[in-house]
């Protein structure tokens, strides 16, 4: 039943958002809810792991050790950022950028979020799937244009458009799943389960054809090179909290209804097909990234790209199969969803006090705002992959089980492209990091709020690749082997 406490707490917090009282004190509340919805989502990953058995409901809801990956990493991330917002919400209202009516709009709408994208991972219906990761996008345009400047204004619209134009292709690529399923298999349903069990008897060249539509489609959402296009815009305009949702957790729940199909086809057809697939657009996505970075001036914009790169590695990773490479792939989702909302969080700070988002502006952050200075420079050597950090471990998983898995071309394209993405990531940040702040800048301190965020944030990169907990490392084998067909 913790699948509908981890649905219900979200929509109500959502309501609760908008009645009288000070944003600062809703705030704490709202942090306090998702903390009570991260550790439901441990909760109930411990029941599955202990049963093995997927949790059905109603012939609608449905977690099995997968979904629950998904779960936790969504609403541990969601904690995170809720209690980050406490202090940066507060600085706005503040300062005057927002109003106390527009900050309850806030939460509110940030509720809505997460409620539509802890939406997806609990659904069998594929086409309710559908609707969830529409509702996504939906919801967060008006995050991403929240502040209505025209920069925003246009971020926002962007987003809808191109997004919902994938969002019609993977539509195309559900109804034509459907269509094998029903003619083929006698399947009267969209659920995944049902289509899974009559997965030997689909029309081969249908699925081919349907999963390349929701490949594109649902790629276009998850920030496939060449559909990514509205993600730098979006995750530069957005509040520093959003954009680190965005990054983390949003575009790995379309990567979760990628795999939702996949699991499908590969029964029918093998892991050939699939698996090429991945490695195209996630080469594809970690070469036009690593590029990009290089020449990226924004310091936001700069972080967006990382996400473009990062997808392509989780892709790469999934291509190459096996349960080492999926799990590295999964557990890749993981970390770069912390070391991400960390550089989010710091870079938010830090266009605030600069009132610029150009990497030429920012200067002198280890001065200016030395708390904030030192957790980007530590994140973004997390986020490039360097030992001791979580993300090391998880790209080491996915690389050596592509040189021993026989595809050596992709593994040194992935190695070389990471690589160029390092120096370009390490140049850029320590541009703003250090040097001379601009004359006259008094150094600021961080909220306890946001300390106590970056502090979470901090022990999970610090510590997930070490010494992480068992039940997460079961969890992650469980999970991959789902994917596998196992």
């Amino acid at each position: 039943m913790q699948i509908f406490a981890i649905l219900l707490i979200p929509l109500a917090l959502s309501g609760i958002a908008v009645l009288p009282g000070k944003t600062r004190s809703f705030g704490v509340f709202n942090a306090a809810g998702h903390f009570i919805n991260a550790v439901l989502a441990v909760w109930l990953s411990l029941d599955l792991l202990r049963t093995r058995e997927a949790a059905a409901y109603l012939g609608f809801f449905y977690a099995d050790l997968l979904s629950a990956f998904f779960i936790l990493t969504i609403s541990v991330i969601n904690f995170i950022a809720a209690l980050y917002s406490i202090g940066y919400i507060s600085s706005d209202v503040r300062d005057s950028t927002m109003s106390e009516r527009k900050a309850k709009a806030y939460y509110a709408l940030f509720n809505l979020f997460t409620l539509t994208m802890l939406s997806v991972p609990v659904v069998s219906n594929l086409g309710m799937v559908w609707v969830a990761i529409e509702m996504t996008t939906l919801v967060s345009a008006f995050l991403v244009g929240f502040y209505n400047r025209k920069e925003s204004i246009e971020a926002a619209w962007k987003y809808i458009i191109i997004c919902s134009v994938g969002i019609t292709l993977a539509l195309f690529g559900t109804i034509l799943f459907y269509y094998t399923a029903s003619r083929d298999g006698g399947v009267s349903s969209l659920n995944w389960t049902d289509m899974a069990a009559v997965a030997g008897d689909l029309n081969p060249s249908i699925l081919k054809v349907a999963f390349l539509f929701i490949v594109v489609g649902y790629g276009t959402k998850a920030g496939f090179v060449p559909m990514h296009t509205w993600l730098p815009d979006a995750h530069s305009q957005a509040l520093a909290p959003i954009s680190a949702l965005l990054s983390g957790v949003l575009l790995p729940t379309a990567v979760y209804a990628i795999i939702r199909f996949a699991t499908v086809i590969n029964i029918c057809i093998g892991t050939s097909y699939t698996g090429n697939l991945f490695m195209f657009f996630g080469l594809m996505s970690l070469g036009i990234s690593a590029g990009l970075v290089l020449v990226q001036r924004d310091i936001k914009r700069l972080l967006a790209y990382s996400s473009v790169e990062n997808i392509g590695i989780i892709s790469i990773g999934l291509g190459f199969g096996g349960t080492f490479a999926i799990a590295g792939a999964l557990f890749h989702v993981f970390n770069h969803a912390a070391a991400k909302s960390l550089m989010f969080f710091a870079a938010g700070r830090a266009v605030k006090k600069y009132n610029s988002h150009s990497i030429r502006d920012i200067r002198g952050m280890i001065s200016a705002m030395p708390f904030a200075g030192t957790m980007l420079i530590v994140g973004a050597f997390a986020l490039t992959g360097m030992p001791p950090f979580s993300a090391f471990f998880s790209e080491i998983m996915i690389i050596i089980s592509g040189f021993t898995g026989g595809f050596l071309f992709q593994s040194s394209l992935l190695l070389f492209f990471m690589a160029v993405v390092f120096c370009a990531m390490i140049h850029n940040i320590s541009r703003s990091v250090f040097g001379e702040k601009p004359s006259g800048m008094a150094a600021e301190g961080e909220p306890l709020s946001g300390k106590l965020a970056f502090g979470i944030l901090m022990l999970i990169i610090c510590t997930a690749g070490i010494v992480a907990p068992g039940f997460f490392k079961e969890l992650l084998t469980a999970a991959s082997e789902i994917i596998r067909g196992a």
